[in-house]
């Protein structure tokens, strides 16, 4: 028998709990607080015979799972690059899943296609790349590089007379892939994916960033198609690939250009950032991820391609069943035939904020790890790592252990959440500046927040000092 349907009264309770969820957000202490295990208790382990009601079953996922959310959305929160969704692009998102359409053919779903159709031009617009760039909306960073470097293979191969797409791999000539020597593990993961294999790696200076002419030595050493990966914001430094020289020399020696900009490719908004991206446009593909810097909701990864037959090529499927498209698909642009329309909150993000805002969003960020940084490195003990020119900060203290102490004070206290890493070899506490709501008090008490955990933490005896 099918169950009684009412959508208002379900919905309406979602939307409560939303609500309540949103409002705490600025003020929650930001890791979770209960376990999987914890959740998985509430919701129940058998599956019931019988359903229950609706409402009843909102109420008590709500109720089962709220406390093993970590506060992403929080001004406090800079653990793994992850943005805080902008209300206008969650309200964007809610009609999305409320339509349920299946974004993959333009002509069947005209009007979610259409809206990512003008966002796709809007991004291109924004962040000065070509204009007749293919643009996909994908999954994440990971799909979004997969999808660009799948155009990337394709290409090279067919410059040297082999049909990836007809004859796969066994047999083709070996495409070289290089990556700067802290290139991000999306790309390997991408690269393995495609049957590419591990790539090589150039070596980058202190920051992370690739030398150019370390790259040019690569290049030189062998002969055959070959892709250069370069980095819009290292995960660490925030650093930038030197993409004039990078770009100029991979193009030389004929091998295609990628960028992997999960959150550093938005630097190109900015006027004053204009040194940092200087080049990058020159580039034949580049990827992102709009929930991260543009404060989307997940998921949503961008793929962009110059070459716009190579990704059709690369990605694209016809079939009697499929709509016989009057131009192309978004089927042709992701991995997916059937996906929801995610281009539409990036839509409604950049409509909301426009051109100005999308400055200020990304220029406010930059500001938040300047004041972060500027506020750590006053306290005893502390030292910040990285030239701090995007929105990345990595600090660490007087040792591993002590770094991993103040660390875990941090988390159990929950006021602030950074990540923690290693980077050369160290230690270290990482502060991804993210999120819209990051501003002067949330940049205030994260400096509080490190100086009391700092000042609980011990010292090491070696160095004469005790913690207070």
């Amino acid at each position: 028998m099918r169950p009684p349907f009412s959508p208002d009264a379900v919905l309406d309770r979602a939307v409560v709990h939303a609500r309540r969820w949103l409002a705490s957000v600025p003020t929650r202490r930001v890791p979770s607080a209960a376990s999987a295990d914890e959740v998985t208790g509430l919701l129940g382990s058998d599956l019931p015979l019988r359903g229950e009601e609706p409402t009843a079953v909102i109420d008590r996922l709500a109720a089962a799972v709220e406390p093993g959310l970590m506060a992403n959305a929080s001004g406090r929160f800079y653990g793994w690059v992850m943005g805080g969704a902008l209300p206008v692009a969650i309200a964007a998102d809610w009609l999305v899943a409320a339509w349920d359409q299946n974004a993959g053919m333009r002509d069947a779903t005209p009007g979610v296609v259409a809206a990512e159709e003008v966002a796709a031009r809007w991004l291109l617009e924004l962040l000065g790349l070509p204009s007749g760039s293919a643009v996909g909306f994908t999954t994440g960073a990971t799909s979004a590089n997969l999808t660009c470097l799948a155009a990337a293979r394709g290409r090279v191969l067919d410059d040297v007379g082999w049909d990836v797409v007809a004859d796969g791999l066994a047999g083709a000539p070996r495409v070289r892939v290089l990556v700067g020597a802290e290139g991000h593990g999306s790309v390997d993961l991408a690269l393995r994916y495609l049957g590419l294999g591990r790539p090589e790696t150039v070596v980058v200076d202190d920051q992370g960033r690739m030398d150019a002419g370390a790259l040019a030595e690569a290049l030189a050493a062998a002969d055959g198609p070959a892709i250069v990966c370069l980095q819009a914001g290292n995960i660490h430094s925030g650093g930038f690939d030197p993409f004039g020289a990078a770009v100029d020399t991979a193009h030389r020696a004929g091998a295609w250009v990628h960028v992997d900009g999960a959150f550093g490719l938005w630097a190109a908004v900015v006027p004053s950032l204009a040194p940092l991206t200087a080049g990058m446009a020159g580039a034949d593909s580049w990827a992102t991820d709009a929930h991260k810097t543009l404060n989307t909701p997940y998921d949503c990864g961008i793929a962009i391609v110059a070459d716009a037959a190579a990704v059709h090529r690369a990605m694209g499927l016809h079939a009697s069943y499929l709509l016989s498209p009057s131009t192309v698909d978004p089927l042709e642009l992701v991995p997916e035939l059937s996906r929801r329309a995610r281009g539409v909150p990036v839509w409604a993000a950049l409509a909301s904020l426009g051109v100005e805002g999308i400055r200020d969003l990304v220029d406010g960020l930059v500001g938040a790890a300047h004041g972060i940084a500027e506020g750590i490195a006053g306290i005893p003990g502390a030292e910040v790592l990285n030239d701090v020119v995007y929105t990345q900060v990595c600090i660490a203290f007087e040792s591993d252990e002590r770094t991993r102490e103040v660390f875990g004070r941090l988390l159990d206290e929950g006021v602030v959440m950074p990540s923690a890493s290693v980077w050369h070899d160290r230690a270290v506490i990482r502060f991804s500046v993210s999120n819209w709501r990051t501003g002067p008090d949330e940049i205030e008490e994260t400096v509080a927040a490190v100086a009391r955990a700092a000042g609980m933490a011990a010292v090491p005896a070696a160095r004469g000092e005790r913690g207070s």
